[in-house]
């Protein structure tokens, strides 16, 4: 399973960079930038880690959602232009996909909207596991029922699982049969965390002082 750093943040992506496939970023993530050039950004991640960087698109119709598209795809081959799962998302995105540029198809709260993203060529789908559950759905069924209608029928397209919420998130997208997955910071973070372990550690520590000498 990939692991993306859903992140804009230069330090962050240069810390665990041995640990991530890639980038994953959104409006409200660049927007942490202040006025950065969102161009720039994106070249500043790209030179920072080789690997898939999503870059999403501001503009809600096809003909501006395509042109911003393009736009993005020509700042580094590793750009992955993110686009919505709207009727002008899909377009775009198989008018995209059609030009060999890689794709990913956000804000994905239904089978149906992946079933048709794959149809469009997206190189991956983002269904939002937290979100459902923040509503009382069960989102990690959604990555279940996604898997199992790409296995069926073939498809390519790759089951991202975004809007993770916690490590045990990140424990059933795995197991569910997730292609990759995007987590913040605080997240990747608790993946390398147990109390056992830091207890652990304390002790062979302190056996290892008070040895006899």
């Amino acid at each position: 399973m990939e692991i993306f750093l859903d992140t804009a943040e230069i330090e962050d992506i240069r810390k665990y960079k041995d640990f991530i496939d890639g980038v994953t970023t959104n409006p409200s993530i660049m927007s942490k930038r202040g006025n950065d050039n969102p161009l720039d950004v994106i070249r500043e991640i790209c030179d920072t880690i080789d690997g898939p960087i999503s870059a999403e698109v501001l503009s809600e119709n096809y003909e501006d959602m395509l042109k911003e598209g393009k736009a993005l795809a020509a700042v580094h081959s590793n750009v992955c232009v993110k686009l919505p799962c709207t009727v002008d998302g899909l377009k775009t995105c198989k008018a995209l996909s059609s030009e060999g540029i890689p794709t990913n198809l956000t804000l994905c709260f239904s089978p149906t909207q992946a079933l048709l993203a794959a149809k469009c060529g997206a190189t991956y789908i983002s269904p939002f596991i937290g979100r459902l559950d923040d509503i009382g759905q069960d989102g990690t069924e959604l990555i279940e029922n996604i898997v199992d209608i790409y296995e069926v029928n073939g498809y390519e397209t790759k089951v991202l699982a975004a809007s993770v919420r916690g490590v045990q998130h990140v424990v059933q997208a795995a197991i569910l049969g997730a292609d990759a997955i995007t987590l913040p910071v605080k997240i990747l973070k608790q993946c390398f965390e147990h109390p056992l372990t830091t207890t652990g550690l304390e002790k062979f520590s302190a056996d290892w002082e008070n040895r006899k000498k």
